[in-house]
Order: structure tokens, then C-alpha cells, then sequence
């Protein structure tokens, strides 16, 4: 008995022992993983461990964030201004991209022939996968008439024109694609060297605030010292004041949102009207090159807060972008478009499409096609309201008839297979 203990104390010695490794035992499927091997393991997609309650809800915001950045965004930026201002030199500048490469400088005797024109300029920008269509109105020959009596029927003209294609499109059957031209932003240069808003001035402003965000920009701030800058920021609110101009107001923070972003807000509004400077050039400033403007007594930063207000301007666009579209949905389009269902009806439609119609009810006279010809003629004599009732009234049933044929060609293409 005592020679097996002793053996049996020596088998147990030598299994420990660190000159002899132990034979590795076959591993079940269950038994659990060595801290020496890696394995991946297979996470549940469909499960969040971390929140037993989660439902989902809260991944809202990503959805609407993978379609919006799928789908893209389109604003429309609007300059208007005397000419020597720098609005083509601020749009480059702003954008890091030249919009005119082939802009010719006009001669004085061309400038006084010249009217003015609409010059639209259209980008695609992509910035850390989001895509956005850029449209920029220039506004060339803008107040540079002796007699500029008038001269901004043409850019009022072209806002309208946007709305009534926007409307048009709404009113069409392909609601899903349409292209949002309509002017998101303007951007209204005043000279420097006016002292104040001109009479033009407040003329444009009072004719546009209704259909467009006004932003007021100071051109050439570097041509003015501090002072001067700030009265002249005075002096242009109080006159817009006094003359009931509404310009775009920066919407008021949440008591919610981050402390920065308030002091950020607070400082923008308190830049209205923005005094900027723009340039392409870049200079090398201590060893760092900056784009600017070089004088003989220094160097002029565009983006150096203490020299203009160029990046609180480019600010501007960067964070309220989505509210320039959402006011002029919600309010300017929202006021044309009660403007035009007050003065008679809907977006006007074409001799093609009433012809249609009119061939599809004699066509396939039945009882919907005759009560809507009955009203048609009914409407004529109350008024453009019933009017304007019955031709959607028409359109719809066209709308009705066109899906009844597409179902009646379909089942005859699923009998013929049979």
C-alpha cells in the first residue's frame, strides 16, 4: 500500500511539472473557449443588449439622415447689387469654386446699353459625402442705369416664374421628382461709399421681402475702418427699420440647445448687416497661407473674424440652410401660392392636357365623363373657383380611367398566358 501511494504521488508530481506538458484533451462543443484563442463571435443584428426595452423609434433620425444624404439637397442663392461690388469674387470665394470662368469685364459704353439680366450658374458640391446642387442668380447691369426706374421687374419676374413652375409641378401627376429652382436666399450688396440704403435700395427691398430671404451684406468692408463700419451697420438697420423692410430673421435658440451654439447664434445676429471682403488669392502670412488681400500697410484675412464677417456669412449658409429652405416653403411660396388660388384657381393648364381630357370623355362616354361636363358647363356661369373645382375634377377621372386601362390590359396579358 505504501509503494501505490508513493507511485500514485509521483504521477501527480510529474503532470505538474513544468518540463512536461500535459496532453491536450479533445474539446466538446460546449465546453468553454481558451483565453489563448481568439474566435469571433457572431453578433444578433436584431438585438441590443444594452437596452432590454429598446423598440427602435430612436433610430428615426438615421433613416431620414440616409435618405437625405441619398437623395441630395438644391438651394438657390440669389446676389443682387451694383456692379464693383465683388458679388462674383464673394460667391467664389464662399463656394471654393469659380462659378464665371468666362466672365468678360463690359466695357462703359456696353454698361450703358445693357439692361438687366438674369445669369444663372449651377454647381454640384459634395462635402464629406453630401451632396448639394447649387444654383447662383447673378444679377448683372442691376442699378447700373442713369434711370434705374423699375430695373428689378426682371429679377421679381423671375422669382414669380420659379414659384409657378414649383406650383405647375405640384399640380402635375410625377410629384415625386421635382426640381426646387425656386430662390432659397438673396443676398442684397449695398456700396459702402453710400452712406446709407439709396432710395433704390429700399425700393428693391420693399418690392422682394415678401417673396424672398433678404440677407444685407456691406461690400468691400476693407475699405472702411471699424468705426465706420459700425455706424454704417447702425445706420442701414434703422433705415430698414423705418421703412418696414423685412429682412431674414435668425430663428430664436431653444433653451435646450448647447451653450455654444447660442453664444454662435448671438453673434450672427449682432453681425447683421455682414460687412465681408471676399478674395481667391492666397497669401503667406508668417508661414501660413491664408486667402486674403495685400495692401501696402498689410495683409487683409477673409476669414479672420477680427478682419470682416466673411465666415460668419459662410456660417450662415452652413447652419441655417435647411431654415432659408424651410421659410421659403412654409411662408414666401405658401403666400404666392394663396395668391394664385385667390385670383382664380391652381396652376394653369396647357391646351394639350384640357385636349386630352376632352377626347377621353368622347371617347368613353360614361356616367362620370358626362356629370363632369355638366359641371364644367354649370361652372362656367358661378364662377373661377367652380371653375377651377371641375377641371381637377376632370383631371382626376382622367387619372381614374388611365389606371382602369393599365388594370384591363394587364389581365388580358395574364388570360393569355393562362
Amino acid at each position: 500500500m505504501l509503494g501505490l501511494s508513493t507511485r500514485a504521488e509521483e504521477m501527480s508530481t510529474s503532470s505538474t511539472s513544468p518540463y512536461i506538458s500535459p496532453i491536450p484533451s479533445p474539446r466538446s462543443p460546449n465546453s468553454p473557449v481558451s483565453p489563448g484563442r481568439c474566435v469571433k463571435v457572431k453578433k444578433n443584428p436584431f438585438s441590443n443588449p444594452d437596452m432590454p426595452g429598446y423598440v427602435g423609434f430612436a433610430n428615426l433620425p438615421n433613416q431620414i439622415h440616409r435618405k437625405s444624404v441619398k437623395r441630395g439637397f438644391e438651394f438657390t442663392l440669389m446676389v443682387v447689387g451694383e456692379s464693383g461690388l465683388g458679388k462674383s469674387t464673394l460667391i467664389n470665394t464662399l463656394f471654393l469654386t469659380d462659378l464665371y470662368p468666362d466672365r468678360v469685364v463690359a466695357s462703359a459704353q456696353e454698361n450703358i446699353e445693357k439692361t438687366v439680366k438674369i445669369d444663372v450658374s449651377t454647381v454640384e458640391i459634395e462635402e464629406r459625402g453630401v451632396k448639394v446642387r447649387l444654383t447662383v442668380v447673378d444679377t448683372p447691369g442691376y442699378g447700373d442705369a442713369i434711370d434705374n426706374t423699375d430695373c428689378f421687374q426682371s429679377i421679381i419676374q423671375y422669382i414669380n416664374d420659379q414659384f409657378e413652375r414649383y406650383l405647375q409641378d405640384e399640380s402635375g401627376l410625377n410629384r415625386r421628382h421635382i426640381v426646387d429652382n425656386r430662390v432659397h436666399c438673396c443676398f442684397y450688396f449695398i456700396n459702402p461709399a453710400g452712406h446709407g440704403l439709396k432710395p433704390l435700395d429700399i425700393q428693391f427691398m420693399k418690392q422682394l421681402h415678401n417673396k424672398v430671404n433678404i440677407v444685407p451684406v456691406l461690400a468691400k468692408a476693407d475699405t472702411l475702418t471699424k468705426q465706420e463700419v459700425a455706424k454704417l451697420k447702425r445706420k442701414v438697420l434703422d433705415e430698414i427699420e423705418e421703412n418696414g423692410i423685412h429682412i431674414y430673421p435668425l430663428p430664436d435658440c431653444d433653451t435646450d440647445e448647447e451653450e455654444d451654439y447660442k453664444e454662435q447664434v448671438r453673434q450672427l445676429k449682432e453681425a447683421v448687416p455682414f460687412a465681408v471682403v471676399g478674395s481667391t488669392t492666397v497669401l503667406d502670412v508668417g508661414g501660413k497661407k491664408v486667402r486674403g488681400r495685400q495692401y501696402p500697410w498689410g495683409v487683409i484675412e477673409v476669414e479672420n473674424p477680427s478682419h470682416c464677417d466673411f465666415i460668419k456669412l459662410r456660417c450662415l449658409l452652413g447652419t441655417h440652410m435647411q431654415d432659408l429652405t424651410e421659410v421659403t416653403q412654409d411662408v414666401h411660396y405658401e403666400n404666392y401660392r394663396s395668391e394664385r388660388l385667390a385670383k382664380g384657381g391652381g396652376a394653369p393648364i396647357s391646351t394639350s392636357t384640357t385636349n386630352t381630357v376632352a377626347a377621353n370623355n368622347n371617347a368613353q362616354p360614361n356616367g362620370n365623363a358626362l356629370s363632369s361636363s355638366k359641371l364644367i358647363n354649370s361652372s362656367s356661369s358661378i364662377g373661377p373657383e367652380k371653375d377651377r373645382m371641375a377641371i381637377e375634377l376632370e383631371e382626376k377621372e382622367a387619372q381614374i380611367r388611365k389606371m382602369q386601362e393599365m388594370m384591363a390590359r394587364m389581365q388580358a396579358q395574364l388570360q393569355d398566358k393562362k
